[in-house]
C-alpha cells in the first residue's frame, strides 16, 4: 500500500486526505494545532458560494483599494508597511488581470464540481454541519454595482452556474428581515451555507474511522524529496521526529509558501486577514429577527449565514498585512454596525469575534497538482473560497496523484 502525507488539518487538508483514504492510501496528517480546523477553516462566512466566485483582479479593485487606503474601517485595506513578498503578490495580481473573465469562470465550475462531492461525503460520513439550502441574496444598493454583478453573471453562466436579477420588492419576499433601500439584488437558489469547522472537524474523524493517522499538535520543521521517499522532520509532541512517504501533499495554508520553498517550488500565497463576528441569538426576537437566507453585500464586503436557529455568522473584509493575527477593534466595529443597520431587531451584546488569515494567490485561483520534485503535490491557496472548492480540488489532486503514485 502506497503512503502519502498531508501537511495540514484544515478544510483542505482533511478533504485531500479523505479522497486518498478512499482510494486506498496510508495517509497520515500532520496538524501543528491539537485539534482540526482550529486556523481559516475555524469561524469563516460559512457560505459555500458558487455565486462568489468572482475573482479580485479587476480594475475597480485597485481603484477601491486606493480610495480606502487611509481608513481604519475599509472593507479592503492595504497596511503601506512595505516588504518584497508584498510587493511581489501585488504585481502579480496586476499581471492577471487579463485572466479576469477566465479565471471567474473556471472558478464557477470549480465550487459547482464540488458540491456533489462534499454532499455525497457529508451524508456518507454522517455530518450534520448546520447545512441550509436557502440561497444566497447578492445585495445593491445602487445601479452601478447591480449593472457590475449583471456583467459577472453571464460569466458564471459559463461556468455553468444559474442565478436571477430580483427586484427590491422579490428581495424582501426572499428575506423579509431585510431593511433599507436597495436597487436590486442577484439570487443563486443553487447556493447553500454550512458551519465549516463542524464539517472539518466531521470528516476527520471519518477519516480516521477509514484508518488515516492524524497527528495533532505536531510542527513540520522541514520537508525534503530524497531518491526513496519523502522526509518530513517533526517536532512538537510527535512520537518520531522523521516520517517517511511515498509523496506529500501540502494543505498548509499560509505557511504552504515556506514549505514550497524547501521542497524546490515558488509558491506566492499571501496571508489575506479576514474578519467574522458570531451573533448569539439568545432571545426569541433576535431568533425571529434575524436573516434565513444567506446574504452578501458586495459593496460592504460581508457574507452572512444563519447557522442553525441560535447563531448568525457574519464575516468580511480583506485586511493585507502580512502574518497578523491580531483582532482589531476597528475591523470588528463595521460588521457589528451592519448588523444593526440591517437586522435591527437582532440584539448584538453576544458577539464572539474572530480573524484569519486566507490563503491567496495572485491570480485567486488555487495551486492544485504536482510540484517540480517526484512525489510533491500541492492543494493550497484557496483564499477566501476554501470552503467552496475543497472538495472538488481534493478530487483533483487525489485523481493526479492515483495515476503517478501506484
Amino acid at each position: 500500500m502506497k503512503s502519502m502525507i498531508v501537511i495540514g488539518a484544515g478544510i483542505t487538508g482533511v478533504t485531500t486526505a479523505y479522497a486518498l483514504a478512499k482510494r486506498g492510501y496510508q495517509v497520515t496528517v500532520i496538524e501543528s494545532h491539537r485539534y482540526a480546523a482550529m486556523e481559516t477553516s475555524f469561524a469563516n462566512g460559512g457560505q459555500l458560494s458558487a455565486c462568489n466566485a468572482e475573482v479580485w483582479n479587476h480594475p475597480s479593485t485597485i481603484v477601491k483599494a486606493l480610495r480606502w487606503l487611509m481608513r481604519r474601517d475599509a472593507p479592503l485595506l492595504v497596511r503601506p508597511a512595505p516588504s518584497w513578498h508584498k510587493l511581489s503578490w501585488f504585481a502579480e495580481f496586476l499581471a492577471a488581470i487579463p485572466r479576469y473573465e477566465k479565471n471567474t469562470t473556471e472558478t464557477a465550475r470549480l465550487a459547482i464540481a464540488a458540491r456533489e462531492y462534499l454532499f455525497a461525503w457529508a451524508s456518507e460520513a454522517g455530518i450534520s454541519f448546520d447545512h441550509a439550502a436557502c440561497g444566497i441574496l447578492h445585495i445593491y444598493r445602487d445601479r452601478a454595482g447591480f449593472d457590475h454583478a449583471a456583467s459577472v453573471s453571464k460569466l458564471l453562466a459559463a461556468g455553468g452556474l444559474a442565478r436571477r436579477a430580483v427586484t427590491p420588492e422579490e428581495m424582501r419576499a426572499i428575506e423579509p428581515n431585510l431593511v433599507g433601500q436597495y436597487y436590486g439584488g442577484w439570487y443563486t437558489e443553487s447556493d447553500s451555507t454550512g458551519d465549516i469547522h463542524q464539517f472539518t472537524t466531521g470528516l476527520a474523524a471519518a477519516c480516521q474511522r477509514l484508518g488515516v493517522r492524524m497527528l495533532y499538535g505536531v510542527n513540520v520543521e522541514r520537508v525534503q524529496r530524497r531518491p526513496e521517499a519523502v522526509h518530513v522532520h517533526l517536532s512538537g509532541q510527535a512520537f518520531e521526529p522523521l516520517l517517511l512517504a511515498d509523496g506529500v501533499v501540502i494543505c498548509a495554508g499560509t505557511a504552504s509558501r515556506a514549505l514550497a520553498a524547501q521542497l524546490g517550488d515558488r509558491l506566492n500565497v499571501y496571508p489575506v486577514k479576514g474578519y467574522s463576528i458570531t451573533v448569539h441569538l439568545d432571545d426569541a426576537q433576535s431568533q425571529a429577527g434575524a436573516p434565513q437566507v444567506s446574504l452578501l453585500d458586495d459593496a460592504a464586503k460581508l457574507v452572512t449565514s444563519r447557522l442553525g436557529a441560535q447563531r448568525l455568522r457574519v464575516a468580511g473584509t480583506a485586511e493585507f498585512a502580512g502574518v497578523d493575527r491580531d483582532i482589531r477593534h476597528a475591523r470588528i466595529l463595521p460588521l457589528i454596525d451592519w448588523v444593526a443597520q440591517c437586522f435591527p431587531n437582532v440584539r448584538t451584546e453576544r458577539v464572539v469575534p474572530w480573524a484569519g488569515l486566507r490563503p491567496m494567490m495572485p491570480d485567486m485561483m488555487p495551486r492544485v497538482g504536482r510540484g517540480r520534485a517526484p512525489g510533491v503535490f500541492y492543494n493550497t491557496g484557496h483564499g477566501h473560497l476554501g470552503w467552496t472548492l475543497s472538495a472538488a480540488t481534493a478530487e483533483l489532486v487525489a485523481a493526479q496523484i492515483s495515476a503517478e503514485i501506484i
